[in-house]
């Protein structure tokens, strides 16, 4: 499956209320996933010295694809395709490898 085809497919479950612009719902349910994710390899350092079992990393998929659900919605509500921001995204990571600023800070390096 393409990026843009998730977003196609995601799009018919996207059930949210309107509150203030579109956007607003899809960016906080983005944030709450990807603090779950977090929360998950918190907890593997805290409670399992580290080491990702089957079982986790079950679970760290489903919530990835939380975060991905979400960030699809809120690329729609931009009007923004996802193929579209992933072929940038790559673009800007390459052009910073081939300048050797792959490290460091801020977006414009």
């Amino acid at each position: 499956m393409n990026f843009n085809d998730y977003q196609q497919k995601s799009r018919a479950t996207a059930k949210y209320p309107a509150i203030g612009h579109a956007v607003i719902y899809p960016t906080l349910g983005l944030v709450n996933e990807a603090g779950e994710v977090a929360g998950k390899i918190k907890k593997v350092f805290r409670d399992k010295d580290g080491q990702i079992n089957a079982e986790t990393r079950e679970a760290l998929k489903a919530e990835l694809g939380d975060v991905l659900w979400y960030i699809a919605q809120v690329a729609t509500e931009l009007d923004l395709p996802l193929d579209e921001i992933a072929e940038a995204n790559i673009a800007k990571l390459l052009d910073r490898q081939a300048r050797g600023k792959i490290q460091g800070d801020g977006d414009n390096r």
